[in-house]
């Protein structure tokens, strides 16, 4: 069997073209959404990921308060600026790109972004709230995984989901989110002190990697049939490429052979990532409106 491929870029994009109108519908109300984006040093991972984001949001109609500082910015400099922005009512969203230099305690930075423009979900306030089901913003790149899963009509009630990873990106909120009674799955959290994964990861209906080691999940770990959603991106050295290097998954792309549905890397859950934090910025603004 050949799996059915779930396209992430082309929902992003239909997700993204909603934004858009949301965006224009404010924009006659004298409200410009704004996401303020923050970079500390010249990573260029980092550098990559801050672009993209600033590409989307200007093709949303949105505006993208750039905010660039070198590599030796104090800690306490960085938090002023942070403050200022929470002060700042033009702006609906904040977002410090992870990771900060050594010297900047980056729980200190997380918890300084205020709950109400905390657009990442990072912040312990906004953990909490999306833990206990409070209103607030759900996490980006978890909340994408279960719209392609929506997208896809694949049923998540009773389903076992085997998350491979639990970082506080993705995996714990991720888990978190599937035990709602909204999508009721009865959830596995795997990760570095699991003995046997392969014994987990073959009881998966619904099968998520999210650990960042390359090609970990192989054709045997899933069963056949499974729905297979990659979160991985890794770069892997490839002298054939004019950048020396190439990006892969988590997952051996031989696994799409075997299970019925499998994300690619990249135009898997990438695109998703993106078009949420838009999708907060949106809801962001529009609380704000709510407030004024």
């Amino acid at each position: 069997m050949s799996a059915i491929i779930m396209d992430g870029k082309a929902l992003g994009l239909k997700i993204r073209e909603s934004v858009k109108l949301q965006a224009a519908g404010l924009k006659e109300k004298g409200i410009v959404p704004c996401l303020a984006v923050v970079l500390v040093g010249e990573d260029p991972a980092s550098l990559s990921y801050v672009k993209s984001k600033e590409k989307a949001l200007t093709e949303a109609g949105m505006e993208s308060r750039d905010i660039r500082l070198p590599e030796s910015t104090s800690e306490e400099k960085l938090l002023s600026i942070i403050e200022e922005l929470n002060k700042d009512n033009k702006v609906h969203g904040i977002l410090v790109q992870s990771p900060v230099p050594k010297h900047i305690d980056e729980e200190k930075v997380i918890a300084a972004v205020t709950p109400t423009k905390d657009v990442d979900c990072f912040h312990p306030v906004s953990v909490g709230n999306m833990i206990l089901e409070r209103q607030g913003f759900l996490p980006c790149t978890p909340h994408g995984v279960l719209k392609l899963l929506r997208e896809y009509k694949i049923q998540i009630a009773g389903a076992h989901v085997v998350i491979v990873g639990r970082s506080n990106i993705v995996g714990k909120p991720l888990a978190n989110l599937l035990i709602r009674k909204e999508y009721n799955a009865t959830v596995t959290l795997c990760h570095t002190g699991t003995k046997d994964l392969k014994s987990h990861t073959l009881q998966a209906d619904i099968l998520i990697s999210a650990v960042g080691r390359p090609n970990l999940i192989k054709p045997d770990m899933v069963k056949e049939g499974a729905v297979v959603i990659d979160v991985g991106i890794n770069r892997v050295t490839d002298t054939s490429t004019s950048k020396g290097y190439k990006v892969c998954g988590d997952v051996d792309p031989a696994v799409a052979e075997k299970c019925g549905f499998f994300t690619p890397v990249p135009g898997g859950v990438g695109p998703m990532t993106i078009a949420m934090l838009l999708q907060n910025v949106i809801e962001a603004a529009l609380k704000r409106r709510v407030y004024e």
